[in-house]
This record gives structure tokens, sequence and C-alpha cells, in this order.
């Protein structure tokens, strides 16, 4: 049966493994735009306020007590 982890298995193979080891010394990590990350905030911070603006005291009730009778169940 195949291992179901979601961590990359190191290879057996000695020629596999040898490869491996480069590939992962050399990948640079992923660089994020400064600006796309601060625009991405801006639109974060806006979001939550402007939905709870939106939303009517019964609609905020209904989702209250969806997120209570979830948490409840998880346990």
């Amino acid at each position: 049966m195949p291992e179901r982890s979601s961590k990359k298995q190191t290879p057996k193979d000695p020629n596999e493994l040898a490869a491996f080891i480069v590939e992962a010394a050399t990948n640079k990590p992923n660089e994020k735009n400064p600006h796309a990350v601060a625009l991405g905030q801006l639109g974060g911070k806006k979001g939550g306020v402007a939905r709870a603006k939106k939303l009517t005291p019964e609609r905020r009730k209904e989702i209250a007590k969806k997120a209570a009778q979830t948490r409840w169940l998880s346990i």
C-alpha cells in the first residue's frame, strides 16, 4: 500500500538520493513581492469590517449558532 504522507519521501536509491539532496540545496525559497503583500493586507483589513457592517443582527446570530454547534460537535 502506498504511503499517504504529505511529506516528500527521501529516495532509497543512492543516485536518486544525490539528485534529491542537490535539488534541495540549490532551490531558492519563493520570494514574495512586497507591494503585492501590502495590497493584500490592506484588502484583508477592510474586508472583515465591511462584512460585519453589512450583516444584520439576525444573520450574525445564525452564524454564531452554527459556529458554536460545529465547535461542540467536533469535540
